[in-house]
């Protein structure tokens, strides 16, 4: 066979493949049914096609797909055992038996919303394209050329019950030469040529956006995110000349042009993340956001590789992150914040007694109206604080509450010869420790009040000013009271979480300590605020982490070894993981948003304390809560490795207690005789977790594997001073967002 009919050959058998793509897989149901009348193991159909098993796993749950050519090979192994097997006659059910009796009309079935450009609207008539062939790396998310099957639509990152306003999902990714690339691997033709005729067009024909998460809320604005190509076409500089205020100068003809036809900006103009908009008018609302991939919108740090991906592979993550958290509107941590307010609006309609019309009011649970903080809570900025104290003044622990996440080190002089003698650092890390802190937390709905001499109640969220300098610890242990973990002096302001944890200690150990407040900031009206963000987060971060083949009651050997590769089996799913993570942290970070501008002076209002959602408080709660879990934690394994218990009256540990060495946040390292958790984690008797310490999992508040490193260079760390926790993966934590 000459070269150019064997290359001519090869070309042929992609296109077959490709079609054996697109005519479907089996019902995930199916497949495990296929499967088990073969009497084949998972294990087994994973060998013959090279796959891992947890692979094998989520095609049968049908969480994920097959790529080519994994895809065609699994298709051959299901026709073959369909022949062998197939699915047993069901006796019909009457209304079954009915309809096999009625006349088969030529009614077509109608497709998922999510996949159909049937479902265009004569008023809206969006025209869907067939592009060449995208490469075979984004196959899974864009080789729709025609409405998906209906497995397909079901299984793409849609709503469980499509709004047919927004039949082609939250947003679209545009590329140079007219496709839109939509969730589910629909694309759409977008004629448009520049800013203002791509949001009407996003706006009358599209049929873009999303469902309001709450009754009360409000409706996700379309999304258009503009690549590098589609910026070009429409008129846009590759890169911002403004790298202070990132956004296009006033004078910019896209800027002029979205003035002239009656559209407005922003306060922040149009920058990496835009919103071109015109006021409500009869309760309607008329804006479309825009994500610039090329002016940095997807911050690597919180999205890791995303804005790299092919047009239609970047549809396929950003709507996913739209569906199970919500629709970007900006950085992770603002997209945090608004899926706080999405959840518990601030308002919600009532009826006005009086006039008997239907007003706006107060949401019960929610934030309702912006608040100042206590003094002590506020950041040196606030005015509450410059109003209090001349400028420059540096405030002490009696004047400034301080609850921030651990970072401390142990005094290399305190390790044991025991200690010494175990060869590895071993660091392990909580997931999302700061959504876990959320759960089920009381915070503060209103003001504080100012309480003098208040009896502690654990219940009240607020600060409260005590000293708890009276409890000794361990000195090998950090003090939980501190960021630092060096012992307080004197009177100190803390939160609630942290008093109550106080009370624990001295109940649990005997400590002979008496814990009087002095003073309280106090907020007698409180909720679990962040409950919904809490489940709806975490029930994102567990289902990315099943897509990528991690989930819950994995035995512990399997889970740390599929989470030594399972970034490796998605990219596109691990960057939707990174920007989750991100919002929980970035969310948080938000309540308590420090001013922005090089204008900006000291004792000024800035525009983020006008918002509901701007609480030092909360952030200080759920930061406060996060650090006594982890010491509470770091307790419970120490008393679990050690063979006598400590005397009462006492927060001492024997030698051979097992204790950490570093903590980062939600890093702790130990010194280990093995170089995984597995190697130095307590266990019962019965080989179980011991109760109360770390277990590994991947449930938010359980702990996956950090790093492993040499006990020399843990050491050598120590004693220059600088934290083992932050370099435990052979990396910087910070510079990886962790």
């Amino acid at each position: 066979m000459s070269p150019e009919q064997e290359e001519l050959f090869a070309s042929v058998d992609a296109l077959l493949e490709q079609v054996t793509a697109d005519d479907g897989l089996p019902e995930p149901a199916e497949r495990r049914r296929l499967r088990k009348a073969a009497g084949l193991s998972q294990e087994q159909v994973a060998r013959a096609l090279d796959v891992r098993r947890e692979s094998v796993t989520s095609w049968e749950a049908g969480r994920s797909e097959p790529r080519p050519p994994k895809r065609a090979a699994y298709l051959r192994l299901l026709d073959g055992l369909a022949a062998r097997h197939p699915e047993p006659p069901r006796t019909p059910e009457p209304d079954e038996s009915a309809a096999a009796a009625a006349p088969v009309t030529a009614a077509p079935a109608t497709p998922a919303p999510a996949a159909a450009p049937a479902t265009v609207t004569p008023a809206a008539p969006a025209r869907v394209t067939a592009p060449p062939s995208p490469p075979a790396a984004v196959r899974p998310a864009a080789a729709a050329r025609r409405p998906a099957p209906k497995k397909e639509a079901a299984r793409a990152s849609a709503p469980a019950a499509p709004d047919p306003r927004f039949a082609h999902g939250p947003l679209v990714v545009l590329d140079g030469d007219t496709n839109a690339y939509c969730v589910g691997g629909l694309i759409l033709d977008c004629p448009a040529k520049d800013i203002v005729s791509l949001v009407e067009w996003a706006l009358n024909e599209a049929q873009l956006g999303a469902a309001r998460l709450h009754r009360s809320g409000k409706d996700a604005d379309p999304l258009v995110v503009l690549t590098a190509a589609a910026a070009e076409r429409l008129g846009l500089p590759a890169v911002l000349e403004d790298r202070r205020g990132l956004r296009l100068a006033e004078d910019h003809p896209a800027v002029r042009q979205i003035t002239r036809a009656k559209w407005k900006l922003t306060r922040r103009g149009f920058g990496p993340w835009a919103r071109v908009y015109r006021p409500a008018q009869s309760g309607q609302r008329r804006c479309v956001q825009f994500a610039v991939l090329p002016w940095g919108a997807l911050d690597a740090r919180a999205w890791g590789s995303a804005g790299q991906l092919p047009p239609a592979e970047l549809a396929r993550v950003l709507g996913a992150y739209a569906t199970r958290v919500i629709t970007p509107r900006g950085s992770t941590a603002v997209s945090g914040l608004e899926l706080m307010t999405a959840l518990r609006p601030p308002t919600r309609a009532v009826k006005d007694p009086h006039s008997d019309a239907w007003v706006s009011g107060p949401m019960p649970g929610s934030l309702t109206e912006p608040v100042d903080p206590a003094p002590p809570e506020a950041p040196d900025e606030h005015p509450v604080v410059a109003a209090l104290y001349p400028r420059g003044h540096q405030r002490t622990p009696d004047e400034v509450l301080d609850e921030e996440a651990f970072d401390w080190i142990r005094d290399p002089q305190l390790l044991t010869d025991a200690e010494c003698a175990r060869p590895f650092a071993v660091g392990i890390d909580v997931n999302t420790a700061f959504l876990a802190a959320a759960n089920r937390l009381v915070v503060g709905l209103g003001a504080a009040v100012h309480v003098a001499a208040p009896a502690f109640d654990k219940t009240v969220p607020g600060s409260w000013l005590i000293d708890l300098s009276g409890i000794e610890m361990d000195p090998r242990l950090p003090n939980p009271f501190t960021p630092h973990g060096a012992r307080p002096q004197g009177a100190a302001w803390y939160t609630t979480p942290t008093v109550a944890y106080a009370h624990e200690l001295v109940a649990a150990h005997g400590l002979p300590v008496g814990l009087t407040p002095l003073e309280g900031w106090l907020r007698p009206d409180s909720g679990s605020y962040l409950d919904p963000w809490y489940k709806r987060l975490s029930e994102a971060y567990k289902e990315t982490m099943a897509d990528l083949g991690i989930e819950p009651g994995m035995d512990e050997g399997q889970f740390l070894a599929a989470m030594e590769t399972y970034k490796e089996n998605d990219p596109g799913l691990a960057a939707l993981l990174s920007a989750i993570k991100s919002t929980v942290k970035g969310g948080i970070g938000k309540l308590r948003e420090r001013p922005q501008g090089a204008g900006y002076r000291p004792g000024e209002r800035w525009p983020a304390l006008e918002r509901p959602t701007w609480r030092p408080d909360i952030r200080a709660a759920v930061i406060s809560t996060a650090r006594v879990n982890m010491h509470r934690k770091l307790v419970k394994t120490a008393l679990a490795t050690q063979q006598a218990s400590a005397p009462w009256g006492h927060l001492r540990f024997a030698d051979e207690a097992l204790l950490p060495v570093a903590l980062l946040s939600d890093c702790a390292v130990y010194f280990s005789d093995g170089p995984a958790p597995l190697d130095f984690l307590p266990r019962t008797a019965e080989g179980k977790p011991a109760p109360g310490t770390f277990r590994l999992g991947v449930s938010p508040g359980m702990v996956k594997h950090e790093g492993t490193q040499e006990l020399l260079w843990a050491v050598k760390m120590l004693d220059e001073g600088h934290n083992p926790a932050r370099h435990i993966k052979g990396t910087d934590a910070a510079i990886d967002g962790e």
